[in-house]
This record gives C-alpha cells, structure tokens and sequence, in this order.
C-alpha cells in the first residue's frame, strides 16, 4: 500500500485515477476546486483528459458525451453547482449512462458560506431531476480513506447499474487533511475490498434492454448500434416514442435495477447496537464521528445508547430502524432532512438535532440523550429560544 497525507479531495482524484477515469470536466467551486485542480494534473500523465467548462450544466453534458464515446467520467462540485446538474442528471438516468459525481457539500440555502460544512442536498441527490420514475445511488464518506475507497466504488457501481452515482461528502471530508492507502497490485485492491469494473461494449442489438438485469455493458455511440441517445422516453432500438407501454417498461428498469440488487449497494456501521439500546444516533458524513464520541462517552456514563453510521444512503435503509428504540438523527443543517425519513421508517419516530456550518459537540449530544432518557425532546438551540 502506498501512503499519502493529504485532503480528502486528494482521496478522490487519487480514487478516480485507480478506476480508471479518464476524462474529467468541471467549473471551479469551493471545496470541491481542489479535485479538478488536481485532475488537470494527474488525467494527462495517465492519458486521459481534463475539461474546463464554462458553467456546471456543461460539465455534466461534457462527462455524459465522454462516456458515450467508452470513457470512464467524472465531475465534482457543491451545492450550488450540483443543483444546476438537474438536466444534465435526468439526461444521464434516462438513457443509463454511467458517470460518478462528487458533491462536497457546503452551509446553504444557495451559495451560504463557502468554507463551512452543510448537509443540505440529502434530498437532492435522491430527485436530482424532473420527472420522477427512477431511483438514486448516493454513497457517503466521512474520512479521507472512504472518500478514497467510495469513488472507486461509485465508479463499479455506475459501470454495472448503468447509472450515475453521486458521492455526497461535504466541506470537512473533502478539505480535511488525514492519512490514507492506495493500493499498489491486484493483491492489495482486493485486501482492501475493492473491485474496478473495465468499460465492457454494449454489443446490441437492443439499445435498452427491457428487464432490471444487472451487468448489462453501457452503450457506446459508434459501436454497431444506431438509435438517438435522447431524454425521450425510448424504444428497445434506442429511438423516441411516446408509448405508455413502452415508459411503463422504461420506468420499471430503471427502478428495479437498483431495488433488486440493492444489497450491493447499502452500507451502514453500527456501534454499540448489540445491547439493543434505548437511544440511537443517527448521522452520516462528518458528524458521525463526533456522533461515536458521544455514544462512548454515553455508554461510560451509564447511558443506553448506540448509532447508527450510513454509508449509503439511497436507496434508503429502512430495515435498520425497526428497533423499540428513541431515534436521534444528526445532521449538519437547521430544518432536518435526514430525520423524515427515519421517522418514516421507525416504529416510534424520531427526534432531530442540527447545527449550522459546524459539528456538533460531543457535550450537546450528551445533552440531548440525557433529556431523551429523561422522557424529553432536546432543547432547542439558543438562536431557536430568542425573541425575534
């Protein structure tokens, strides 16, 4: 293994370039800059390209061009950036094109602060287009080493669902500085769980299978097949209808190859579940580690508590909030997104705690299991009790 200190966008150039990446387009944003820079230095030495685009949608349109042409694509940006993906995304659900996205996550609404860290595009990344009928593959790191490894991952999953991935990091991932592996052999990648999928040739003569197989090769303009790679609903061959027999197939292709292979898809870590506690800590991302912190201290304290860490997060875990247990779900933004959803999923609903541009301390969280083992809600934070 070879062993770097650097920034978790570092880990995710160094993660793409193992994958095979070839062609890299993107628009300056903070804190995901810092990938294309180090893109446009790497790609070239590799024999791949570097695109600087005028704005993001063209970005992701310049990516969705790469890999119809047989490369492996990558673009990388933030919250204000990723929004502007919306056509470009459905364009490349819709005709199952493989590409991997990277969204480091800043405080918003719109461009809020740059250097501070949010969680606000939870929902986004699930409906980053119009339309509806299809599902979402979102992947999220909390270190630089699963920064690292998830890119390569997002990349395996593209290839084998036909789909974009977005990997959902924010500001602390992505401009904190840790240590981190890169494997070396073929040894070391499967020591370390990983597996880098080649570009394999759709050989036809369907343009789009009408089934939710898996491993089914991505089209590749030029090679023996015709049809208009379009946003219209399309044809086995590849071209425009407006049959509703033929969206009706469309749509269910592109949801239940992801729901049927979920299990290739969902991760989670757990911690301090095997006592079935009474509390459990919901977070991903950056707040899960100060989330661990203050589940152990909890626990030394006398506390019934445990968390629960997601890795991925859509399609969304339900299955793991089946417990008899009080929900708290963590997030890095003020109105809670994370949370709605575990109180769908979760027997006895859920209760949120957020902060703004910045982690959590381990002692408000303590603050807050204690008032849940007590019965109560956590207090609402200082700028919530003011007089307006």
């Amino acid at each position: 293994m070879r062993k770097l200190f650097d920034t978790g966008n570092a880990a995710i150039t160094e993660g793409a370039i193992l994958a095979g990446c070839s062609l890299f387009a993107g628009y300056p944003i903070t804190p995901a800059t810092e990938i294309a820079e180090n893109m446009s230095r790497r790609l070239p030495r590799v024999g791949g390209y570097y695109i600087q685009a005028e704005d993001e949608t063209a970005a992701l349109h310049i990516c969705i061009g790469g890999s119809l042409g047989g490369l492996k694509a990558m673009t990388a940006t933030s919250g204000p950036g990723y929004v502007l993906y919306a056509d470009p995304y459905g364009w490349a659900i819709g005709s199952e094109i493989p590409v991997v996205i990277v969204n480091a996550q800043r405080v918003g609404p719109v461009s809020g602060i740059t250097g501070a860290p949010g969680q606000g595009e939870f929902y986004l990344s699930r409906y980053p287009t119009h339309g509806g009928n299809f599902e979402t593959i979102v992947l999220a790191p909390n270190c630089a080493q699963e920064a690292f490894s998830m890119t390569v991952e997002a990349f395996s999953l593209a290839e084998r669902f036909r789909t974009p991935v977005t990997l959902l990091a924010d500001q602390l991932v992505t401009d904190g500085w840790e240590s981190f592996e890169i494997p070396e052999d073929a040894e070391e990648l499967r020591a370390a769980g990983l597996r880098v999928i080649p570009r394999y040739v759709h050989p036809g003569p369907r343009f789009y299978p009408f089934e939710d197989a898996l491993d089914v090769p991505p089209v590749v303009l030029g090679c023996g097949l015709g049809g208009a790679c379009s946003d219209w609903t399309p044809t086995e061959e590849g071209y425009d209808t407006e049959e509703r027999e033929a969206q009706m197939q469309h749509a269910h292709r592109l949801i239940h190859k992801i729901r049927a292979h979920r299990h290739l898809i969902d991760r989670h870590e757990g911690y301090g579940l095997e006592d079935e506690p009474d509390i459990v800590l919901v977070s991903y991302g950056s707040p899960s580690r100060v989330v661990r912190s203050a589940v152990t201290e909890a626990r030394r304290q006398g506390y019934s508590a445990g968390c629960i860490r997601l890795q991925s997060l859509w399609p969304f875990q339900d299955h793991l909030f089946r417990r008899n247990a009080v929900y708290l779900a963590v997030e890095l933004n003020a109105e809670g997104q994370l949370v709605r959803e575990i109180e769908r999923a979760a027997r006895r609903g859920a209760h949120f705690f957020g902060t703004c541009g910045e982690l959590p301390s381990v002692a408000a969280l303590l603050e807050a299991v204690r008032r849940l083992g007590e019965g109560h809600a956590p207090e609402p934070a200082r700028w919530e009790r003011e007089a307006w």
